[in-house]
């Protein structure tokens, strides 16, 4: 006598199903039957999931947006310019000159050897740079590099007062 290869499901969730096993080898499948009893079924489970993506996407977009108030009262505290860009890019590079600038700073000033003045010089020099694309493009720099990063800013990174240049 052959081992069956249609097994009755009692899932976990309540739901009841015949599963074909027939491409398990015929040793393995009881043990399989036994393990697909304490899950859900194939329906339960795509709607947790869908759940959970819904859920994952809310928490995203509120902590975006804490993220981002953060960063806009942190800019205004700061005189930190507006950044130029398209409206997703101008969020995004936003929150990464936030971090960026708030990471180097605690690396550099409170835990390192700069000194508040010359702070001051490294953030003045952010100032002048606008580009969105730039602060996003720097987003995995390391808080020693930022002075040397700033200096190698480009004129397309920083605005210019001939809005015909």
């Amino acid at each position: 006598m052959a081992v069956k290869t249609i097994w009755p499901i009692h899932y976990a969730c309540g739901h009841k199903g015949d599963r074909n096993l027939s491409t398990r080898p015929a040793d393995r499948r009881a043990a399989f039957a036994e393990w697909l009893a304490k899950q859900e079924c194939t329906d339960c489970w795509r709607a947790s999931e869908e759940g959970d993506e819904q859920d994952k996407a809310a928490w995203l977009k509120a902590k975006r947006a804490e993220e981002q108030a953060e960063s806009e009262a942190w800019a205004q505290q700061y005189r930190m310019p507006p950044l130029e860009g398209t409206e997703r890019a101008t969020a995004w590079g936003a929150r990464c000159r936030h971090q960026i600038l708030a990471v180097a700073y605690t690396a550099l000033v409170l835990e390192g050897d700069t000194s508040e003045a010359e702070w001051e010089g490294t953030e003045e020099s952010a100032r002048t740079v606008t580009r969105a694309g730039w602060w996003i493009d720097q987003r995995s720099s390391q808080p020693d590099d930022l002075t040397e990063l700033l200096q190698a800013a480009t004129a397309a990174d920083r605005p210019t007062e001939n809005p015909h240049f």
